[in-house]
């Protein structure tokens, strides 16, 4: 008998910034394949807007508030996954800030630190409680939302690329550490795409056309080409991949 290796049914996942853009992309495709998904960003209304869809196409999510920048807003959120359903299967860190863009010479602290809040320290005591929960569950699956602008730095992107780059060590050193307790942590590499978070690529028109032509595939992404991946990181197919980094960029970095 055929086995459905993508197979979600019974999971609980936990997919933040999923709200809009890439996570939002996420969320769905998720609860398609039977994971009861918790749709987290900083703001409810937005959230509970991508649930209720879920819900009508006949997936099975509900919203809750959390800012990954905020230390309380993390604990409110693992309390509530505890008491409510006791135990989370997959956690999908791809809420992220990028506040500022231009030369890194010119980076205040401001936009330096609500950089780093999110995009490390979020991501990290996101990980270690989510972890903790999956550890005492017997495993779990952690996937990081990072970018190509680990490995390669984007133009006026300094102070978020460098957070990308810890995002990159950061998923394998908890694969490392978190893999004898069954939790396997992986990352997904987005290139180019289109999404409210990446504005300031696409109204720039010298930087976009720039970035396109040197693209093997001569076009940018849509959100909805990213979850795949994660399906696949988060799922049965993956079962033997930790501590990977997987680009997804149409070729940029070959």
């Amino acid at each position: 008998m055929a086995t459905n290796l993508f197979d979600l049914s019974g999971k609980i996942a936990l997919v933040t910034g999923s709200s809009r853009g890439i996570g939002e992309e996420i969320a769905k495709l998720l609860a398609e394949q039977g994971a009861h998904v918790i749709v987290s960003s900083r703001k409810i209304e937005a959230c509970q807007a991508v649930a209720d869809a879920i819900n009508a196409d006949g997936g099975s999510a509900e919203a809750f508030p959390c800012h990954v920048g905020s230390m309380d807003d993390i604990s409110k959120v693992f309390a509530h996954i505890r008491d409510g359903h006791g135990k989370l299967d997959i956690l999908v860190n791809n809420a992220a800030a990028n506040p500022y863009f231009g030369d890194i010479l010119d980076t205040d602290l401001d936009s330096y630190t609500k950089t780093v809040d999110v995009n490390i320290r979020g991501y990290f005591f996101m990980s270690v409680e989510g972890g903790r929960l999956m550890r005492e569950n017997g495993g779990g699956v952690i996937v990081n939302t990072a970018s190509v602008n680990a490995l390669q730095p984007g133009p006026l992107q300094g102070i978020y690329s460098i957070t990308k780059a810890a995002v990159v060590s950061m998923t394998k050193a908890f694969a490392k550490e978190c893999a004898p307790h069954g939790i396997r942590v992986n990352a997904l590499l987005p290139g180019l795409t289109k999404t409210k978070f990446a504005g300031a690529l696409f109204s720039n028109d010298d930087i976009y056309d720039t970035a396109v032509k040197t693209i093997p595939m001569h076009r940018h992404a849509e959100p909805n080409e990213m979850a795949g991946t994660v399906l696949y990181l988060v799922s049965d197919a993956s079962s033997y991949t930790t501590g990977e980094c997987i680009v997804v960029d149409g070729g940029l970095t070959i």
